[in-house]
């Protein structure tokens, strides 16, 4: 009788189900690094997420970063993204995933903060919107263009004082 009710007790016992927070790819331990380069600078972005990444670029006009995907899966995505290279006022981030805004969460530091967001399986695109993103032209190339149109500007002047 003892060992019916033992039997009966490690049956219920081995058949709970037992769940547990899964570890995939997108753990921030297993990041990967995405090399961006703009004009003559190389920032390291460091994600992860159960996806392939074709590309990132920033786009100057709508202030954001843009993302392509392949290969999408259900996951969490975890992007660290430097303060120079992408910023808002308050924090006040949008991101679209496909078109779509999507939750998130964001931990800030001195110099970048850490976007942490789920996007669904398929996603192709991801759009990161700020309000300030660097700078198209680089300080020296206004520089060089201030000077230029100020030697024209000079040498057009001088040219009508010498032919009057």
């Amino acid at each position: 009788m003892n060992y019916n009710i033992l039997f009966v007790f490690f049956l219920v016992i081995s058949t709970v189900p037992i769940y547990a927070q899964s570890t995939k790819d997108s753990d921030v331990d297993k990041s990967a690094l995405y090399k961006l380069e703009i004009i003559e600078h190389v920032y390291s972005v460091p994600y992860a997420v159960d996806a392939v990444i074709l590309a990132m670029a920033i786009d100057p006009e709508s202030r954001s970063l843009l993302i392509g995907l392949k290969n999408t899966q259900d996951s969490k995505f975890v992007i660290d993204l430097k303060h120079e290279l992408i910023n808002a006022q308050n924090n006040d981030f949008v991101i679209l995933a496909d078109g779509k805004e999507i939750n998130y969460q964001i931990a800030p530091d001195s110099d970048s903060s850490r976007f942490t967001f789920f996007i669904p399986e398929f996603t192709e695109e991801v759009e990161i919107i700020g309000t300030h993103v660097i700078p198209e032209f680089p300080l020296g190339i206004m520089l060089i263009f201030g000077v230029m149109i100020s030697s024209i500007v000079i040498f057009a002047k001088t040219k009508t004082l010498f032919f009057k």
